[in-house]
């Protein structure tokens, strides 16, 4: 499966000029020019570069596979090509790949990996291990914008988007670290507001499901609530599972520990997921990050049963995961259980999700915090 009307990136390859090769020489790949990064290019493009250039198309498909299935590093690995054919795709095309900056594993077998990118800025995937699930926490953009106060991706701020290959790349780079065990879920849950990078993401889950195979009943997307692009969603991206981070009752809270909240109040937030297209079976999910004093009340419980009346979803409860820049405490646990009883009573789907990885500074954005840019 492959999204239409993504076809700027190759606007470069028309200007691209064939030089001819030297008398005698053999070869099914006629045309050399400057280099371009196959991974900068979407499915469609990937087509038309080997159509502009003189390949077949299946030739097009056989990088792809290679590309997205077989995770190869450089076109030399290719060896479904000849080797002349090799030779000559180098000299005009790459493959981009992800600096692996740092890897720590934790004593509950998460996985945190800090990639550094080619400007030299650093991104967060976590791997967490669930049974028969692998899952692969990923990062959207390199910081955040949203400033919510309970994650210190937050405090660094936003740097800039990530591209749709580097998004994709995370899970590339882990599966290739990880053979002969693959990735099982995806959650677009770490660094950055995945809407807030609307059409790169768009662009990743397509090649997710359409090249990498991943079933978009594997992907679930989080947002803290952009509600405009939250409603162009489902008209512009396969149908992923959708995550809502409520974190908060009243808009009075809400705009203290989320400030999107005084551009999208929590009233038009639960009208856009009332509004929200779900299959049969399907619900949203709400996040709830559970704060010492801030929104771990009954008061707070009753009132989320509320807000969730007549919207198919359940709710992970989040116990705050302490960090050294914050004066947050994470709520007991008599608290936090007797929070999960009042909503579990109102017949909702409730579940406690405990922090995994603190040995190793897996919540979003502990790593890149301490190690900073230039990590490597």
């Amino acid at each position: 499966m492959e999204n239409p009307g993504h076809g700027a990136i190759l606007s470069a390859c028309r200007h691209i000029l064939p030089l001819p090769l030297p008398v005698g020489t053999q070869s099914e790949f006629p045309y050399m020019a400057s280099d371009m990064d196959l991974k900068s290019l979407s499915q469609e493009e990937v087509y038309r570069f080997a159509a502009e250039h003189g390949l077949p198309r299946y030739r097009a498909g056989q990088l792809l596979h290679w590309i997205y299935e077989r995770y190869v590093v450089n076109l030399q690995e290719v060896t479904e090509f000849s080797k002349t054919l090799r030779n000559e795709l180098a000299q005009i095309a790459s493959i981009s790949n992800l600096d692996l900056a740092v890897r720590q594993r934790s004593l509950d077998g998460t996985e945190k990996f800090l990639f550094s990118l080619e400007d030299g800025q650093t991104i967060e995937s976590v791997l967490i291990p669930d049974k028969d699930r692998l899952t692969l926490c990923i990062s959207s953009q390199a910081g955040c914008a949203m400033g919510c106060s309970f994650c210190l991706t937050g405090y660094i701020g936003l740097i800039r988007n990530l591209k749709a290959y580097e998004i994709v790349d995370q899970i590339i780079s882990v599966n290739r670290r990880i053979a002969p065990r693959r990735i099982t879920n995806i959650v677009l849950m770490g660094m950055g507001e995945p809407l807030a990078n609307f059409d790169e993401v768009v662009e990743a889950l397509w090649r997710i499901t359409g090249l990498m195979g991943i079933s978009k009943r594997r992907i679930t997307l989080s947002t803290s609530g952009l509600v405009p692009k939250l409603l162009e969603l489902p008209q512009k991206a396969p149908d992923v599972n959708l995550a809502v981070s409520l974190n908060a009752t009243t808009d009075e809270v809400r705009n203290r520990i989320m400030p999107i909240n005084k551009t999208y109040p929590i009233s038009e937030l639960m009208s856009a997921c009332r509004r929200y297209p779900l299959r049969p079976r399907r619900r949203i999910t709400f996040e709830y990050v559970l704060i010492s004093g801030v929104n771990d009340t009954q008061a707070d419980a009753k009132r989320l049963v509320k807000l969730l009346r007549n919207i198919p979803c359940k709710v992970n409860l989040i116990p705050y995961n302490p960090d050294e820049q914050s004066s947050m405490k994470r709520p007991s646990d008599e608290t936090v259980l007797a929070f999960q009883k009042t909503i579990a009573d109102s017949n909702i789907t409730v579940l406690v999700r405990e922090s995994k990885g603190q040995d190793i500074l897996a919540a979003c954005g502990q790593l890149k915090a301490r190690y900073g840019k230039k990590a490597r």
